[in-house]
């Protein structure tokens, strides 16, 4: 997947700290008095020395202070939220910003022990974040890790499913529910499955397919998926039923009751889906239920896709 997050730009005084990621290395200042330094600099902000070093060192060190972001700073991080922001403090003394991986929200504790983690998904660049030292999260995230088959199929339970005749009327209306299914598997949005969208809708307006402009005129700061796309879309989505309706000739997808696209979709993130049954009635044709399917962007509460889909069981 092509990295949509923003990304740093090292400079003279910065780059051995940025090689030094590159080579799975944390790399910080240290004057010839011994006073560690960070962030990168031309003199030593205790004593004033410019005679400066780079030395390796382990990047070990303690959480010194976090927050849970919710609510995505930039549209590009909605698929990484919740996203734990932390300061740690190295062994050195000094104090990195950085985000925390491989730990749930709950589990973070100021002071725990933590170690290093090498993020080398951007491709140019290798990002720095942290994990619990006790923990079993690896030391490197490789380039292709979050590239999983796109319409994996969601693991099913060993239990075997509900089987639901489509001729008791009864049994079917007792489908109908508040609570929504499971998570289905995750999907990429990329940039080139929205131009591929594009070329064959004839759609390409700016907003979906001009990253440039997307990122100086658009309000979301990016390019975003069509609606149309995304709810087409749901058809890679798997989403885990504990039921089976049996015992019919055919079944049709008779359209939606109601489609809404309630917030967009920006380019490189990853969309799930959950459902439940809305309604179920008895009709000429035969059975008519309609599923509710909710679309989000992973981490976000509100729905991307809205689909009322009217199923016919004949």
């Amino acid at each position: 997947m092509a990295w949509n997050k923003p990304l740093p730009r090292p400079t003279e005084i910065s780059a051995p700290y940025w090689e030094g990621l590159k080579a799975h290395e944390v790399r910080i200042q240290q004057c010839d008095r011994g006073h560690s330094i960070f962030f990168p600099r031309t003199h030593c902000p205790v004593c004033g020395s410019r005679s400066l070093k780079w030395n390796k060192v382990s990047g070990e060190g303690k959480l010194y202070s976090f927050t849970i972001a919710r609510i995505p700073t930039m549209p590009e991080f909605t698929d990484e939220m919740p996203q734990a922001l932390a300061v740690v403090e190295l062994e050195e003394g000094v104090r990195i910003n950085t985000t925390m991986v491989g730990v749930e929200p709950e589990a973070l504790k100021i002071g725990m022990a933590v170690r290093p983690v090498f993020d080398e998904r951007p491709g140019e660049a290798t990002l720095l974040r942290f994990t619990p030292r006790a923990g079993d999260f690896p030391s490197v995230i490789k380039a292709d890790a979050d590239e999983a088959p796109a319409a994996a199929v969601v693991q099913e339970d060993a239990a075997p499913k509900r089987k639901i005749s489509a001729k008791d009327l009864d049994a079917m209306k007792s489908l109908v529910s508040e609570d929504y299914s499971p998570w289905s598997n995750e999907f990429t949005v990329t940039q080139d499955v929205i131009n591929d969208f594009a070329k064959l809708s004839g759609d390409d307006y700016w907003i979906h397919t001009d990253p440039v402009q997307a990122r100086e005129k658009s309000p979301f700061g990016t390019t975003i998926a069509h609606g149309a796309l995304v709810q087409v879309l749901s058809s890679q989505l798997r989403i885990p039923l504990d039921y089976e309706v049996v015992d019919f000739n055919n079944m049709v997808n008779y359209g939606s009751d109601r489609l809404r696209f309630p917030s967009p979709v920006p380019s490189g993130c990853k969309i799930r889906a959950r459902a439940r049954i809305k309604a179920v009635e008895q009709v000429k044709s035969g059975v008519q239920t309609t599923m509710e399917i909710n679309i989000h962007v992973v981490g976000q509460d509100r729905p991307s896709v809205i689909n009322d889909l009217v199923i016919l069981y004949m």
